[in-house]
C-alpha cells in the first residue's frame, strides 16, 4: 500500500547532528519562552497568565463569589493550559499563598498549605477567586489594551500579555529554569516601585544608583532584615546578578532571675518552618553549637520559635551568630534578573531596564486604549447625529417608519433637513451626516431601535449634552495621541492611583523586611560555648573511642571487648580538638565534646569520620593552635606542616600527606627544637638541620634519608645543644649528645645506630 500523498516525508540524508540541533533549539526555546521565563512586561508566566485570564472569564472578581479550584484548573487546561491539571493547581495554590507571594493574585478559601511546607488541599476541596491585586493586572484588557493570540488548538483566543497596572515583575519576583538559564527575582513594595517610576518619567536618564534611593531593596513577604552591604545592594540592581543576606527577626525575652530565651518571629523567605526545626534540632544533637540548649515551636498564626540556652552566662548575640553560621536563620537570596525583556528575548537586565520596559509597554497600553476609546466615541457620535436628526425631522420619521414597507432604505434615501430651529452655541455644533443630509445604515439603525418613549424632549436635550461630551472627550483623547509630554503624564497618574491604592491603606502595603548592618559574627573559641571539664580520651586497638570523666590513671586496667585492647590513652579537656591522623596521610578532626561517655566501651572512629575500612588510625593528637607537626610516610618524604592548616571541617577529612600504593604514613610528631633525625629500618640514624625541610599545606614532601632496601621507621625533632633521647631496652632514658658521626646533609644514607638503639627503631 503506497503512502498517502499528503503524508510528510522525512529526509534521512539529514545530517544527525543537525537534525538533533534544531530540534533541541526548538525544545530551548519553548521552555525559555512558555514556561520558565517571566514577560518583563507584566512579570508572569504563560501559566499563571493563562489562570488570571481564566478566571476573569468565570467573573470571579474580588468582591464576588468563590468558585471550586478544579473547575478553575479544569477550564485553564481545557481550554488555555494542556499541561495536567496538577502542574495548573500547584501554581494557583502558589499564587494564593501570602508567605511565597508579596502581593497574592488568588484569594484561596480552604486549605492552600502552610509555611511549614504542608502541602495545598487537593482541588475539589479548596475555592477561589481573584484578588484587587488580579483585578489591576486585568484592568484594560478589554479594551484591546493588548494583543491576542489563538489558544493552543485554535478554538479561542488568549492574551499574549496583561496589561498590568503596576510594575508586577519586581513586586512579585519570579523564579524558574530554563534551558541553558535561569531567573530569580526577589518580590518588591509597589509603593517604592512606583515612585522609582515617577522618577523615571521625570527623570528618563535617571542613573541605576539613584533609583536605590526610591527602591533599597527587596521586601520579601516574611519579613526579616536585610544585612547586605549599600554597595552591593546597588551593584546587584546595577548588573541584574547578585545576592541579599537575609536574616531571621528576634527579640530576648527576659524570664527574670537572670534567665532569658530568644524568641524568632519572623524566618528568611522560602524557608520551611518545619524543616527549620528539624536543622535547629540537628544541629543540637551534633552539637554543632554547644550552647544551644533546646528549640521549641509556639507557633500558631504567627511565627514563634523559642530558643532556649544551654547556660544564662551566654550572650544571645554570640548564640545567634553561631546559628547564622550553621542554620537557615540567615539564607542568602540570589539575584538573577534574566526575563524576556519584549516578550521574546531573554536579556538579563538591570532595575531600570525592568523598569523602563515596563514603563514603555505603558505607554503603548494608553495609545490603545485610547485609540479604542476613540473608535467607540466615533461610533456613538455617529449614532447620536442620526438620533438627532430624528428628533429635527420627527414627524417624517414617523411617517416613514408607519408608511413604507421597507422603513431603512427609506430612511437611508431620505434627504434630511440638518437645520436646528433652536439657537445652538459652539458645545452643541452637530457636524453633518455622511452625504448632504444623508443617514448611514448604523444611523438608519439606531433610529429604527428607538424607543416610543425616547421621542420625549428631555431625551433630545440629553442626546445633545452627550453629544458635547464625547465631542470635548474625542477632543482631549486626539491630544494626548498626539503629544508624548501627555501620555507620560497620564501614565504618572495611573501610577499614582496604584501607589494609592495598594499603599499603606492596603493590607499589608507596608514594608515588611527592614535593613541593618551584618557586624562581624567573629569565630566564638570552643571554650566560651562549652564547659570546660578534664577527661581521659580512650581509643581502643579496633577504633573504639570514649571520653572517660576526669583524668585518671593512665595505667589504671580499662575494660575492652573481647579481642580488643588499649592502643590510644592520654588527658585532654572537653574544649579540646582532637587530630586523628590515618595511614592514607588524611587528618579527621574530632570535637572532645562530642566523645561517647566512658561508661560503655564507646563508639567506633569509622562512624564519627569517614574512615575507609582499610585505613588504620597512625595516631591521635590534641590541637594547639601554632603548633607545627613533622609529617613523613614510609617512603621516606616528608615535610612540615601548620597544625592550623590541617583541621577539617567535614567528616571526610582532609588529605595533607599524599601517599600511593603500599606507603603509608610513618610518623607524624609535632615540632621542637631545631633538628631532625631520622632512622630507617636499616637502623641507620641521620642527623639534619629542620631548617632544610619545607614548611607545606599538602603534598608529598621532600625526601629525607636515602635506602637501599626497606623504608623509614621513624623521625622526630629535638634541640640539638640537648641531645637526642630514647628509650633503652631497660625501659631507662638514654641522650646522646655527641652527635657529629650521624650528621649529614638531607637525603643522605646516615650511619648505623648507637649502641643500645631500641630494637624497634622507634625513638620514643
Amino acid at each position: 500500500m503506497s503512502d498517502p500523498v499528503d503524508a510528510p516525508k522525512m529526509d534521512l540524508s539529514e545530517p544527525l547532528r543537525r537534525a538533533l540541533g534544531e530540534r533541541y533549539l526548538t525544545y530551548a526555546l519553548s521552555t525559555i519562552m512558555h514556561r520558565a521565563l517571566p514577560d518583563a512586561r507584566d512579570g508572569l508566566k504563560p501559566v499563571h497568565r493563562r489562570i488570571i485570564y481564566a478566571m476573569h472569564r468565570l467573573r470571579l472578581n474580588a468582591t464576588g463569589k468563590f468558585l471550586k479550584s478544579a473547575k478553575i484548573s479544569g477550564d485553564t487546561m481545557g481550554d488555555f493550559h494542556p499541561h495536567g491539571d496538577a502542574a495548573i493547581y500547584d501554581a494557583m495554590a502558589r499564587l494564593a499563598q501570602d508567605f511565597n507571594v508579596r502581593y497574592p493574585l488568588v484569594d484561596g478559601q480552604g486549605n492552600f498549605g502552610n509555611i511549614d511546607g504542608d502541602n495545598p488541599a487537593a482541588s475539589r476541596y479548596t475555592e477561589a477567586r481573584m484578588t484587587v491585586v488580579a483585578e489591576a493586572m486585568l484592568e484594560g484588557l478589554d479594551e484591546n489594551a493588548v494583543d491576542f493570540r489563538d489558544n493552543y488548538d485554535g478554538r479561542l483566543e488568549e492574551p499574549a500579555v496583561l496589561p498590568a497596572q503596576f510594575p508586577n515583575l519586581l513586586a512579585n519576583g519570579s523564579s524558574g529554569i530554563a534551558v541553558g538559564m535561569a531567573t530569580n527575582i526577589p518580590p518588591h513594595n509597589i509603593v517604592e516601585l512606583c515612585d522609582a517610576c515617577l522618577h523615571l518619567i521625570k527623570t528618563p536618564d535617571a542613573r541605576d544608583d539613584t533609583l536605590l534611593n526610591f527602591v533599597p531593596g527587596p521586601d520579601f513577604p516574611t519579613g526579616g532584615i536585610i544585612v547586605e552591604p549599600a554597595d552591593q545592594i546597588a551593584q546587584a540592581y546595577r548588573t541584574g546578578k547578585g545576592g541579599f543576606r537575609l536574616r531571621c527577626r528576634y527579640e530576648v525575652e527576659d524570664l527574670g532571675r537572670g534567665q532569658w530565651q530568644i524568641v524568632v518571629t519572623e524566618i528568611p523567605y522560602q524557608v520551611q518552618k518545619s524543616k527549620l526545626i528539624e536543622k535547629l534540632a540537628e544541629v543540637i544533637q551534633t552539637k554543632k553549637v554547644p550552647i544551644l540548649g533546646d528549640v521549641r515551636d509556639e507557633s500558631a498564626d504567627d511565627i514563634r520559635l523559642v530558643l532556649e540556652p544551654r547556660s544564662k552566662n551566654v550572650d544571645p548575640d554570640v548564640l545567634m551568630g553561631m546559628l547564622y553560621r550553621n542554620s537557615d536563620l540567615e539564607v542568602r537570596f540570589s539575584l538573577n534578573m534574566n526575563v524576556l525583556i519584549d516578550g521574546v528575548t531573554p536579556k538579563v537586565c538591570s532595575m531600570k531596564e525592568v523598569l523602563r520596559a515596563f514603563l514603555e509597554f505603558r505607554r503603548e497600553v494608553l495609545t490603545r486604549r485610547s485609540t479604542h476609546r476613540m473608535e467607540k466615541i466615533d461610533h456613538r457620535l455617529e449614532v447620536l447625529e442620526g438620533l438627532i436628526v430624528a428628533f429635527l425631522n420627527l414627524d417624517r420619521v414617523i411617517d416613514i417608519i408607519r408608511y413604507d414597507d421597507d422603513p431603512k432604505p427609506a430612511l437611508m434615501r431620505e434627504n434630511w433637513s440638518i437645520d436646528h430651529p433652536r439657537a445652538m452655541t459652539e458645545a452643541d455644533y452637530v457636524p453633518p451626516a455622511p452625504g448632504e443630509g444623508e443617514l448611514s445604515d448604523v444611523q438608519a439603525e439606531a433610529i429604527l431601535n428607538m424607543r416610543l418613549r425616547s421621542l420625549r424632549r428631555l431625551e433630545e436635550m440629553e442626546l445633545l449634552r452627550e453629544q458635547a461630551a464625547l465631542m470635548e472627550e474625542r477632543a482631549g483623547l486626539e491630544d494626548l495621541l498626539e503629544n508624548e509630554e501627555l501620555q507620560w503624564k497620564a501614565i504618572a497618574d495611573q501610577m499614582r492611583e496604584a501607589k494609592k491604592k495598594f499603599g499603606k491603606d492596603y493590607e499589608g502595603g507596608a514594608r515588611r523586611t527592614t535593613f541593618a548592618e551584618a557586624g562581624e559574627v567573629e569565630d566564638v573559641p570552643l571554650e566560651a560555648m562549652i564547659d570546660r571539664e578534664p577527661i581521659t580520651v580512650v581509643c581502643s586497638q579496633m577504633g573504639w573511642i570514649r571520653a572517660m570523666t576526669g583524668h585518671i590513671d593512665l595505667a589504671r586496667e580499662l575494660k575492652f571487648k573481647d579481642g580488643d585492647g588499649p592502643r590510644f590513652t592520654f588527658h585532654a579537656e572537653t574544649t579540646d580538638r582532637l587530630l586523628v591522623v590515618g595511614s592514607n596521610g588524611r587528618f579527621y578532626t574530632l570535637s572532645a565534646s562530642n566523645l561517647p561517655g566512658g561508661r560503655g566501651m564507646g563508639e567506633p572512629v569509622r562512624l564519627m569520620v569517614d574512615l575507609p575500612n582499610e585505613v588504620q588510625i597512625h595516631t591521635i593528637l590534641i590541637h594547639k593552635p601554632g603548633r607545627k607537626l613533622l609529617v613523613a610516610s614510609s617512603a621516606g618524604d616528608g615535610f612540615i606542616v601548620p597544625e592550623d592548616e590541617v583541621i577539617a571541617q567535614t567528616r571526610t577529612g582532609k588529605q595533607v600527606l599524599n601517599v600511593r600504593g603500599d606507603v603509608q604514613v610513618a610518623t607524624c610528631k609535632p615540632v621542637v627544637g631545631d633538628s631532625v633525625a631520622v632512622v630507617g629500618e636499616n637502623r641507620k640514624v641521620l642527623v639534619f638541620g629542620l631548617d632544610e625541610l619545607p614548611e607545606m599545606g599538602r603534598g608529598k614532601g621532600v625526601r629525607l634519608q636515602k635506602y637501599k632496601d626497606g623504608g623509614l621507621s621513624d623521625a622526630t625533632t629535638f634541640t640539638l645543644e640537648e641531645g637526642l633521647s630514647w628509650l633503652d631496652p631497660a625501659g631507662r632514658t638514654r641522650t646522646e649528645t655527641d652527635l657529629a658521626e650521624w650528621r649529614g646533609k638531607r637525603a643522605g644514607a646516615g650511619r648505623m645506630a648507637p649502641r643500645g638503639f631500641p630494637r624497634d627503631n622507634r625513638f620514643n
